[in-house]
């Protein structure tokens, strides 16, 4: 279920309309305090963890993206290069590299400033754009990471564009 299928109502409080959501879809989650929400969601690939932070300091509402793929640390400057090409290809949002906890993240935010309220839409395409980058680029960064590959080479082995269905 959307929020497109509830009334248009906004709450103050955007991570108020992610628990919603999470309700709603019947995911795990676990709200930690009043402006932040940690939501699992199985995927294609591997589980993703995401949280939600509302930032009042910022008008921000920001989301982070991990998932179980840890990067051993001879594989990070290939992980990074990988980033790079990635993060170009990306028109919100961009993947980072936690590289004290070797963690490969996918990071964006809702600016809400000036007193402007979130919409369950919104917070649900912020949530869409995220498992979609990672359920993207995940495979190579397997290949980087556990099969050697170079960044290139994972790059043209997995991130293509298909056409129809087989």
């Amino acid at each position: 279920m959307t929020f497109t299928e509830l009334d248009t109502e906004q709450l103050a409080n955007p991570v108020d309309l992610v628990e919603r959501l999470a309700s709603l879809n019947d995911w795990s989650f676990e709200r930690s305090g009043d402006y932040e929400i940690s939501l699992s969601i199985t995927g294609r690939w591997t589980d993703y963890h995401i949280s939600f932070q509302w930032m009042n300091e910022i008008e921000a509402l920001h989301l982070a993206c991990a998932f179980d793929l840890k990067v051993p640390e001879g594989r990070q400057a290939e992980v990074l290069r990988l980033l790079a090409i990635v993060n170009e290809q990306l028109w919100v949002g961009h993947f980072d590299l936690w590289s004290d906890e070797g963690m490969v993240m996918y990071r964006n935010a809702l600016l809400l400033a000036g007193g402007a309220t979130a919409s369950g839409r919104q917070c649900e395409a912020l949530l869409k754009s995220a498992v979609d980058a990672a359920e993207r680029c995940f495979p190579a960064f397997q290949y980087v990471i556990w099969a050697g590959k170079s960044a290139r080479e994972a790059m043209s082995a997995t991130l293509f564009e298909t056409v129809g269905e087989a």
